[in-house]
């Protein structure tokens, strides 16, 4: 039996953490902006100086690796802060951020969201626990590779983007969430480290057991506890 560490419970995005007054000082920082599906938001290696929030849309974060293989690392969404850690510590970027979905988005030049952090020093807590998560993240994705097979990977990533999905939109009346980012096969394969041919087969197994239903680039959920249970190797 395979055993992953207990799913921690999603996290409300950074706008949504902020108070009235932090909001309206961090728009009069920012410049909206919109990016169309596929565009980039920022580019792995470039030295631009802002951060960016998302107010609506999902994008995509990948790695190139030497041989230009792109890796998606994470999905991100509504409230969500990006390109943070490059801006404040003056670092060139270590990842490129592509549109999944139409976004609106704000944009805030470097130093003028550090001015913002100054005036408004408790933010610092929220930015510190982005960082924090994110690196539990990337612990829990070693741990459930190391610990799981295929199917059992899929599984626990979907249940994972179920639960962060949930946070957003309402589960339907019968209790089945459909995953918010969307996501291709190939964009899940690297996500979860296997090739697009597994995925397509850990796909038909979870629906074989009635665990999920697919359509084009759309995963629905259909029963989030037996999906854990299944990712857990209890099934």
């Amino acid at each position: 039996m395979a055993l992953h560490p207990a799913p921690s419970a999603p996290r409300p995005g950074f706008w949504t953490a902020l108070d009235q007054a932090q909001r309206s000082a961090l728009r009069a920082a920012a410049r909206p902006k919109n990016y169309p599906v596929r565009s980039p938001l920022v580019y792995q290696g470039d030295e631009s100086d802002h951060v960016i929030i998302i107010e609506r849309g999902w994008v995509k974060v990948t790695s190139s690796t030497e041989n230009g293989h792109d890796v998606v690392l994470a999905v991100r969404g509504p409230g969500d802060l990006l390109a943070e850690s490059a801006a404040l510590g003056g670092r060139t970027r270590s990842a490129t951020v592509t549109a999944l979905s139409p976004i609106r988005a704000l944009v805030v030049p470097a130093a003028r969201f550090t001015g913002f952090l100054e005036a408004h020093p408790e933010v610092w807590r929220l930015v510190t626990g982005t960082f924090v998560q994110r690196l539990d993240d990337q612990d829990r994705r070693l741990k459930a590779h190391v610990a799981s097979r295929g199917t059992q990977r899929l599984a626990l990533l979907l249940a994972n983007l179920a639960e962060l999905s949930a946070a957003y939109v309402p589960p339907a009346a019968d209790g089945s969430i459909e995953i918010g980012p969307p996501l291709s096969q190939e964009e899940l394969g690297s996500w979860m480290d296997a090739s697009r041919e597994t995925v397509a087969r850990a796909l038909n197994g979870l629906r074989r057991e009635g665990l999920i239903r697919t359509g084009w680039r759309r995963i629905t959920v259909v029963d989030l506890p037996r999906l854990r249970t299944f990712a857990a190797g209890q099934d």
